[in-house]
């Protein structure tokens, strides 16, 4: 027998587990739904404790404590103290804290965040629509929205902002993450964090932690009780999806680009590779920017995988000078950098006699998509096209900690007569893809021009991962329709 204990996410309580706990029991196991101090002066360290008591009642030894939202942090703190006891620790719909975070960092409510900075009164728990602005309410009922309302009470301050102290134990403790597609990324977008995201991101690789998917929105216990019941027990089995680390998946070191134009010179300029086409005189020029975030101690970076030596390479093949760097982004934090590092590539791009600067493109990828908010706000003249190819254009869910600067479904209107031309996967990551069906919404509204080529078939990275005609088609389209554009 497992002995379940159930923490829920700000403003709620046990309350919010009834029907899971229900069917929990029907399945023979013991459920501990817990509500947590509601008291203004309670925080984060408070919490913990009354957890650790929790688990030290339970005579039981096999102990699952499942957090959702900011209850993973009082469950990881719990843990860490009770390491020995813990038979698996369950994310639901939660982030990953490490030592040192504060659940502020993952607040989606920006006014709220900013507010926790200098504010320390209790927070007052959001009422109808405000309710998206935690979490995607898709799947809840109007009854389950109207228990939220109903049942929410004000959650102490100091629960966002103290620090989550860890010694390491917890983070050693068999994990299973439930992710809910409707409201964040899914196992697809996990296993491109681990194959080339930072370093921490390795750690949601191998054996000790496991995957399910819900499709559903932030609060699956009450859209989904039923099917989240059966991933608990097959969670605390040791079921559920598992990611190869990177060291155990030969397929990544056999990448190659999809298709095999020739070798062209290149010059490295710091940040800045040139692929050179045969020519006589200045020609036009298309920067490629990567996404991310990337892992600085990755190699290759970048510019060096085959990822962007094919298309730097094909570039020139079209008579055009193909660009590449290795940007900043490092972490969701460092769009700026990011931003900085773009802009100089590109100063350094035109200031290049074989370079004509008054015919340039920006070629950008994934999640790299957002640094192209400050070129759709204000475009210069020398700018012909903006590429976009399998693109986020707006922070998904759990992306709050991105500037505020670059929201590029926001920045269109600035766009004028600027020619954006848009690669869009048919079988994209959910959350990406809704911030690509905002952009073109937006594009509709104020009537910005985005020629979109559509891939059916194709996966987001499908250049390395799909080589099929279609695939290989859509590059040779969006290659053609931006030399166009550089040619008018």
């Amino acid at each position: 027998m497992t002995e379940f204990v159930l923490v829920g996410g700000p403003f709620t309580g046990g309350w919010m587990w009834e029907e899971v706990a229900g069917r929990l029991r029907e399945a023979g196991e013991r459920v501990w739904p817990v509500t947590l101090d509601g008291a203004p002066d309670a925080g984060l360290a408070t919490h913990i404790a009354e957890l650790s008591r929790i688990v030290d009642r339970i005579e039981a030894p096999r102990v699952v404590l499942v957090g959702h939202d900011y209850g993973i942090h009082p469950v990881l703190g719990a843990a860490d103290r009770r390491p020995e006891r813990i038979a698996r620790v369950v994310h639901v719909a939660a982030g990953l804290p490490r030592d040192g975070d504060t659940a502020r960092q993952l607040v989606r409510d920006e006014t709220v965040r900013t507010r926790l900075a200098h504010d320390d009164a209790p927070v007052r728990p959001p009422q109808g629509r405000a309710w998206e602005r935690w979490g995607s309410t898709a799947g809840l009922s109007a009854e389950a929205l109207g228990r939220l309302d109903r049942l929410a009470v004000p959650q102490p301050a100091a629960t966002f902002t103290e620090p989550l102290r860890l010694t390491g134990a917890a983070q050693r403790l068999p994990a299973t993450a439930v992710l809910c597609t409707a409201d964040g990324p899914g196992i697809d977008t996990v296993e491109m964090l681990v194959r080339s995201g930072p370093p921490q991101f390795r750690e949601l690789a191998g054996p000790r932690v496991s995957y399910f998917e819900l499709p559903t929105g932030h609060w699956p216990m009450l859209s989904r009780p039923d099917e989240l019941a059966e991933v608990l027990i097959k969670a605390a089995a040791g079921e559920g999806h598992r990611i190869a680390a990177p060291d155990d998946d030969p397929a990544g070191h056999r990448e190659t680009f999809l298709l095999d134009p020739p070798e062209a010179p290149r010059e490295r300029v710091g940040r800045l590779d040139l692929h050179l086409p045969r020519a006589d005189r200045p020609r036009p020029a298309v920067l490629f920017v990567h996404g991310g975030p990337v892992d600085p101690t990755h190699r290759p970076t970048p510019r060096d995988t085959p990822f962007f030596l094919g298309y730097g390479r094909y570039a020139a093949s079209r008579g055009v000078v193909g660009a590449t760097l290795d940007h900043r982004l490092h972490a969701l934090t460092d769009y700026a950098k990011a931003a900085e590092d773009v802009a100089e590539a590109v100063d350094r791009l035109r200031a290049d006699p074989r370079v004509d600067p008054d015919r340039i493109a920006l070629w950008f990828f994934s999640a790299g998509g957002l640094l192209a908010a400050d070129w759709l706000a204000a475009p210069p003249p020398w700018l012909r096209c903006l590429a976009l190819t399998y693109p986020v254009l707006a922070p998904p869910p759990g992306w709050e900690t991105v500037d505020a600067r670059f929201r590029p479904v926001a920045a269109l209107r600035g766009a004028g007569r600027l020619n954006t031309v848009l690669t869009r996967a048919g079988r994209e990551h959910p959350s990406f893809a809704a911030t690509v069906g905002q952009f073109l919404d937006a594009a509709t509204e104020c009537g910005a021009t985005v020629e979109v080529l559509d891939v059916p078939h194709g996966r987001h990275g499908f250049e390395l991962l799909d080589h099929s005609e279609e695939s290989r088609a859509a590059v040779e389209r969006a290659m053609t329709a931006v030399t166009r554009l550089l040619d008018t």
